[in-house]
């Protein structure tokens, strides 16, 4: 009971550390634009995270059922998967990496499971079609909605001087900011859901895999907090360390990448909010001129999505076997 009580705990406090990392996915457009002051976007995150991830659950049983044999999944398997995906995205913040949460906490989920069951824990096809492809297709579809979206725009502002149509954009980018905190919530709260329902489940305090409602509740709330705690580092390096945004880009970007993480949630794709908004203002940059994306930066990011994975799960199987050797 006490190993279950801490994984709840390790589990929620993924989620606050999950909030506080991804604000920038939601607000660093809106803030480095100036659409939004700090406090207001923050603000308007947290409670559309708390709202979006009280909302679904599909995501939550791909990530519980999908990716491991939950035959073979104790409790120790869940506590090392939960520091694994912890201490990756503690070191991500520190260095102002947008990360992504959800794929650290994928890897120390299967790192574990290989540590404790060897390869044929993992249930492979899972993890290629609902990680792998996911986390692919989604950077790619958030570029090219990003690209198309603001082509577009361009398009139809072509004749208006600068100042109007950033005021106007400035208006609404509250809108796409808040539609990109409101996904965020939907797909990333599920994922710390489906680890907390696998450990309940795992444990048998529940019969069948479904998400109770304090456990929607909690991680809701836990990820709201983390929000609202910020993550300036990582917004910074959004908002502006990867290219120059006027309100319009933002708007594009925000917009663009929160359809997509829309159409992944109703499908029950876990996608990285992280990967999908940060290819968008990509993609928005390079409707100037591809040397208006900082591709240094770019590449920065680029290489912590590709090592995390492996590196939560390098951890989290470190742990397992560490706490098998100790007790």
């Amino acid at each position: 009971m006490v190993l279950l009580i801490a994984i709840v705990v390790l589990g929620l406090v993924f989620d606050y550390t999950n909030g506080f990392h991804d604000t920038a996915n939601a607000i660093a457009t809106s803030v480095s634009t100036r659409a939004l002051s700090p406090r207001a976007a923050i603000m308007m995150a947290a409670g559309l995270n708390l709202l979006g991830a009280l909302i679904y659950t599909g995501v939550a049983k791909t990530v519980g059922e999908g990716l491991v044999d939950t035959g073979l999944v104790t409790l120790p398997l869940v506590l090392s998967a939960l520091v694994g995906a912890i201490v990756w995205n503690f070191t991500t913040w520190y260095f102002g990496i947008p990360s992504s949460s959800s794929q650290a906490l994928f890897g120390g989920l299967i790192g574990a499971m290989i540590a404790s069951a060897g390869l044929s824990g993992v249930i492979w096809s899972g993890v290629l079609n609902k990680i792998i492809i996911p986390m692919i297709g989604s950077p790619f579809l958030g570029f090219l909605g990003a690209w198309l979206l603001m082509t577009g725009l361009i398009w139809l502002v072509r004749k208006r001087s600068q100042g109007p149509v950033n005021k106007w954009f400035r208006r609404l980018q509250p809108i796409s900011a808040g539609f990109m905190a409101f996904s965020h919530g939907a797909n990333d709260a599920q994922k710390t859901m489906g680890i907390i329902t696998l450990a309940l489940f795992a444990s048998g305090k529940i019969s069948t895999f479904e998400v109770p409602l304090w456990v929607k509740v909690a991680c809701a709330l836990s990820m709201a907090v983390g929000t609202y705690s910020g993550g300036w580092r990582i917004i910074h390096t959004l908002g502006t360390k990867v290219i120059k945004l006027d309100p319009i880009h933002g708007f594009a970007a925000e917009t663009a990448a929160a359809s997509v993480i829309q159409l992944a949630t109703h499908f029950g794709f876990p996608v990285s909010t992280t990967h999908t908004i940060t290819a968008a203002i990509m993609g928005v940059g390079s409707t100037q001129r591809l040397s208006a994306v900082r591709w240094g930066v770019a590449g920065n990011i680029m290489t912590a999505w590709v090592l995390t994975l492996p590196a939560a799960g390098l951890v989290a199987a470190g742990v397992y076997l560490l706490g098998t050797w100790i007790f």
